[in-house]
Formats: C-alpha cells, structure tokens, sequence
C-alpha cells in the first residue's frame, strides 16, 4: 500500500493499532482522537484515505462525511463504528461513505478495504433524493454486532436505492416483512406507497391492478410469495410483464425454499426469476446467537418505553437466554421477554424465572425442507437423485464421488475454520482430524483462512 492514511478514533488501542498495520504495510499514518483535527488535515489537503469513527468527542464521523465530500472530493472515507444498527449502514451508504465496518472489525478485512479505497478513485457523490429524511427511530429490531447482521446491513444498503426486485428469504420470525419495509423507508421512493399484496387480492382478477393503483410508483411486497396458488402466481407474472419505466419496485418475501417448490412444479419457475434480481437471505438467531443478548436488552428497552416496568436480566438468566434455540426467532424472543416483563415483580429476572418461561416453549428447532427425521443424510439423498435426474437417464460424468466429497468437504472446513476464528490448531481439533491433514485439505481445496483479530 502506498499512500498516507487520516486515522481518527477516540479510542487510543485503536489508533495505535491502525497506525502500525497501515506502517508496516507502507503508509503514512495521521492519527487522532480529535474530529476537529480530522478536519483541518483535510483541509490543509494532507490524506488520501480517512478512516473514522462515528463518534467523536466533539463531533459525528458520519455528519462529517458531507463537508469531507465537499471540501475534498474524491477523497475516500472508511466508517468503523460500534453502533449496531441498520441505520449506521444506511446512513454511511446515504452520505457515500467509500465503506463501512462494524466494530469489533477484523484487521486483515479491514487492511484489504483500505488497499483497494487507495487504488480505486471514489465514485461521484449521488444527490440526495427530494422529500423528508427517513426515520431515525431504532424501534425496528434489526440490530445486531455479527458478521451475519452487518453483511445484511450492508447489502440492503448497497441495494435500496436499485430497481432490480428483491427476494427476501428466512425463516419464521427472522424479520423478512422489517427488511423489505426498511429498504422501502430509506429509498428513493420513501414519500410513495408502500403495499402489502395480500393472497386475497392476488386470487382476484383485477387484484394485480388494484395493487398496482394503490402503490403509484413506491413499493409492492408479496409477502410470503410462496403461499401464493399457481393461478395466483399467474396473474403476479402477467402483472410484471405489464410493468412499465415508472413501475413500482416489486419485493417479496419467502419463509419456503423456493426452488424446491420449483422442483415440485408448486412455484412458477418465470415468477421466482422474475422476482430473484437480489435475494437478501435474513439470518437465523441460531446463526447470530452473539446479537441474542443485544437484542433482548433492546425489547427490555422497549417494553419500558411502552409503559411497562423497568426490568433487567441476571448475568445467569441472559446466559439462558443466549442459549436457547429460539425456534421463533426474533418474534419469539420479543414476545418473550415481554412476558416477562409483565409477569414478574421484581427488578431483576432470575434464572428460575426465565428457565419457567422457556420451559413452556419448544425449544426444537426448525426443520427445513423434510419432516421429523430430515437428517444430513436425507438431505445429501435428495441431492443426488436430482443431480442423476438432471442427465436425463445419461450417467453423470466420472468422478462423482471426489465431487460430492469436495461439495461437503468445504464449506465443513470453512465454516469450522470460521467458528475457530481461523486457529488450525483448533480447527484440527474440532474436526477430528491432523493438522498436517488439514493444512493439506486447505491447500487441496483452495480454502481461504483468515486469522482474525478483534478490537472493541
């Protein structure tokens, strides 16, 4: 890397971490923990990168991306901050910030972000569409600190602003319907309808137009567009062939896998590619189980505010929490710790108390695709009799067992790779087998393997 970087955090681990990284890769590094020297640096013309926090002792790193545009463009800036919201994303993406990432960030991420925002020239700040700002309120529950919530995050932020139709998968009680309502609010279209299609209306004949005259250019979401007949999906395929230049953004939701549905001739194949031009794959709690604890100090939070008692959880009743499948998801979780808010008398919710109010709950969770006894096996079954099917009565080519291998091999590796924080030694571990073995099935199988280091 060559180049001279603007660092600018409160925290001093920070700084100097930043500052020897970005040195030994070959910058020149300006720190600071102060937003008006930030400033001044970028007035005086110094930097060719600004990596900020958002916030500051005397100011806001986001607030400050307008003037850095304005007074420097083309200089690129790199948003770390420890606010775990969507709107952090969106209000980075919103003021063309070059990129954004989450604290605790991962420093090797972090480094490659920085080399490209060096070589690649900032992209001409866009004009901010007319009519009132979104809201600011953290009353959605899309928050969280994860790499599964931030790469959402990112991804919505990066996609609101499109016309291509968005998919929005996930299970029960993930958030799907807040997803396709928050890319709606913070878009363009923000200040035009936004229309749930009900099945009702689809089954109708002048359902689609009824549909279409209400949203007036916003947003339609078919929610859940799975539980849709193949008369109904008719009519929704006609309805997008008919739309025109000033069309309505179409989003749907889904909690069913599509493409097997595809497969059993229940969903129209045109529809699903009709509606797939970026599918946003919602995570489940038990793929986020980090953000549980966040989450469930924002529904005590919000129970407060909507006039209930202030309550708060015991370090061993949030573990308990935090352990729980929560087949539910979000939904699940909420409408749990509401009940406990109303239901107990003291300050505190103890563990027998919150062990009572899980055990109430089927703590199994979800199956996906099959019934009671889909296990990996059935699942690896199904996949092979469609992949035979496929050729038509022709015998696949040979090899076929190395391929299957390799198709389970890798992502067992990767994710066990990634639950280990990158640690072969631990990652052998895990896994059952030699290190030595390992290091060969990385190299075999082309296995990226980042080590992480985390910063608050």
């Amino acid at each position: 890397m060559d180049g001279t970087v603007l660092v600018a955090d409160d925290d001093r681990t920070i700084r100097t971490v930043l500052t020897q990284a970005l040195t030994r890769a070959g910058c020149k590094v300006h720190a600071t923990s102060s937003m008006v020297t930030l400033m001044r640096w970028v007035d005086e013309g110094k930097g060719d990168l600004v990596i900020s926090d958002v916030i500051m002792p005397d100011g806001n790193g986001l607030e400050a991306l307008p003037q850095i545009a304005e007074r420097r463009p083309g200089l690129p800036v790199i948003v770390i901050s420890a606010q775990n919201t969507i709107m952090t994303a969106i209000q980075a993406a919103e003021a063309d910030a070059y990129d954004y990432l989450p604290k605790p960030f991962d420093l090797p991420d972090l480094m490659k972000r920085a080399a490209r925002a060096l070589e690649v020239k900032r992209r001409a700040p866009a004009a901010r569409p007319e009519g009132q700002p979104p809201s600011t309120s953290d009353d959605l529950p899309l928050v969280g600190r994860t790499p599964a919530m931030q790469g959402l995050y990112r991804l919505v932020a990066r996609v609101m602003n499109s016309d291509l139709p968005v998919l929005v998968t996930g299970e029960s009680g993930t958030g799907k319907s807040l997803i396709a309502r928050a890319i709606h609010d913070f878009s363009d279209r923000r200040t035009l309808p936004f229309v749930v299609a009900a099945a009702a209306e689809m089954a109708a004949m002048e359902g689609p137009a009824t549909v279409l005259s209400r949203a007036k250019g916003g947003s339609i979401l078919f929610d859940e567009i799975g539980d849709l007949d193949l008369d109904a999906q008719a009519r929704v395929v006609r309805m997008l062939d008919s739309l025109t230049d000033t069309a309505p953004r179409i989003m749907a939701t889904s909690q069913s896998d599509l493409e097997s549905r595809m497969e059993a001739g229940a969903f129209r194949q045109d529809l699903f590619y009709r509606l797939s031009g970026v599918t946003v794959a919602v995570p489940s709690l038990r793929e986020r189980v980090d953000d549980i604890p966040l989450l469930a100090e924002h529904f005590l939070a919000r129970a407060e505010r909507d006039g209930l008692p202030r309550r708060r959880f015991a370090p061993e009743a949030l573990d308990l929490v935090r352990t729980y499948s929560w087949p539910g998801n979000v939904r699940q979780l909420e409408n749990t710790v509401r009940r406990l808010v109303i239901t107990g008398a003291e300050d505190e919710i103890g563990r027998a108390e919150t062990e009572m109010a899980l055990g109430n709950q089927p703590a199994m969770e979800p199956l996906t695709g099959g019934g009671e006894t889909d296990k990996l096996s059935a699942s690896v079954a199904r996949h092979l009799r469609r992949y035979f099917d496929l050729h038509g009565g022709v015998l696949p080519p040979p090899g076929l067992y190395s391929r299957i291998l390799r198709e389970v091999e890798v992502p067992m590796i990767e994710i066990a790779l990634d639950a280990t924080g990158g640690n072969q030694a631990k990652c052998a571990d895990l896994l059952g087998i030699n290190r030595n073995t390992l290091r060969k099935k990385i190299t075999d199988l082309d296995i990226r393997v980042t080590r992480r280091r985390k910063l608050m």
